[in-house]
């Protein structure tokens, strides 16, 4: 099912950098904007009367009272009644986001040997789930599965889909196009504007570990004024929010701390150098160094790569003076001797201004946390809400 809820590349731009807006913005800006603050307010704060939405988002009545209609005709905002208990003067009638009337289709490339897709609810619930082997395809081949996937998800949809939000490894840009993803032979290629034409709906991809941050911003209660969510899968990247914003850098590719070096005369990277911290960090490589030793041999292992996190970690806290750092991954070889010898390691070498109150611990979203972030770039880029 589709859905006619459109609005231009310039709006989604225009929304997709800041996050969750509390005031009023300048005219040429003040319809998105105010639209945004409306369906934020609702979103997260449940249904209120007019004139609560016009004191909590300082907008006129008349401006709500115009909003409202639109959205109404839309599709995206109901009137629920009158306020319960009301007694005195004129009866409030109660406006709520109809968070039931569309889904969202996420898929997550995080793994090189299987996408994961899903069809999901605005406020994240998954309805469906589907996931398709890969079996080696990469550059063309691989949009073409891409793409025959999204439609099987589309298909299986109860409600009309807003959009469609893809979770992508390698340097992805504001406007989706994959600028180098190794693993997966892509290099510029247009994924979302492809996706869109194919699919003839909205289509937003970013990198994955980016959107796995927007994911528990949004939906796993982390905090964004200073986070940052490692994802540790056959890569190593890192997403970061800062005061509530997505960081992308200068050339859309902040957060590739897989391939920042810390082993010298390391193991050959996929980037094309060697000693990148993907080499030792990346599941396939835990997994390959703990095989066949015994506990004692295996937590010594990962407390020595939990280490050199650290040391790759600790200035990027420093810098940005981060206060969570969530890592997202299998349990079993993150959650213990590795985070236990990172977080010392950072704290052994940042002062203690920067490091008191730092937290390192396991995505609350677990293996959902990419689906989950997908689901955020169409909220954020169609609605203007994370």
């Amino acid at each position: 099912m589709t859905t006619a809820v459109t609005r231009s590349a310039t709006t989604r731009r225009g929304l997709s950098t800041g996050l969750r807006p509390t005031s009023k913005v300048l005219p040429e800006h003040a319809r998105a904007h105010n639209r945004s603050l409306v369906l934020q307010h609702l979103f997260h704060e449940g249904p209120t009367s007019r004139a609560d939405l016009a004191r909590a988002t300082s907008l006129t009545r008349v401006t709500i009272s115009d909003l409202v209609s639109v959205l109404i005709a839309e599709g995206l905002v109901e009137e629920l009644g009158i306020r319960p208990g009301q007694r005195v003067g004129k009866p409030a009638i109660l406006i709520g986001m109809r968070t039931s009337a569309y889904q969202i289709v996420s898929v997550d490339l995080t793994d090189d040997a299987l996408m994961r897709g899903a069809v999901m609810s605005l406020t994240g619930d998954f309805v469906v789930r589907q996931s398709l082997p890969i079996e080696g395809r990469a550059g063309t081949e691989l949009v073409d599965l891409l793409t025959r996937f999204c439609r099987g998800l589309i298909a299986v949809a109860t409600r009309p889909v807003l959009g469609v939000g893809i979770g992508s490894p390698g340097v992805v840009d504001s406007e989706g196009r994959i600028v180098e993803a190794p693993n997966r032979r892509w290099y510029d290629v247009a994924l979302a504007e492809q996706l869109s034409e194919s699919l003839a709906l909205p289509v937003h991809v970013a990198n994955d570990a980016n959107i796995a941050a927007l994911g528990e911003f949004t939906f796993g209660g982390a905090d964004g004024t200073g986070l940052m969510v490692l994802t540790v899968g056959e890569g190593v990247g890192a997403g970061i929010m800062l005061d509530g914003s997505r960081v992308r850098g200068a050339a859309d590719a902040a957060g590739e701390l897989g391939h920042v070096t810390v082993v010298d005369d390391g193991l050959p990277c996929a980037c094309g150098r060697s000693g990148c911290l993907e080499t030792i960090l990346s599941v396939p490589a835990l997994r390959r160094a703990v095989d066949g030793l015994d506990k004692e041999s295996s937590d010594a292992v990962l407390a020595s790569v939990g280490r050199l996190l650290g040391i790759a970690l600790a200035p990027v806290v420093s810098a940005l003076n981060l206060g969570e750092i969530l890592i997202s991954g299998p349990a079993d070889l993150l959650d213990g001797p590795l985070r236990d010898a990172a977080i010392d390691t950072i704290n052994a070498r940042t002062m203690p201004a920067i490091n008191t109150g730092l937290e390192l611990r396991m995505a609350s979203l677990d293996e959902d946390v990419v689906l989950a972030g997908a689901a955020v770039l169409i909220l954020s880029g169609q609605l203007g809400v994370s």
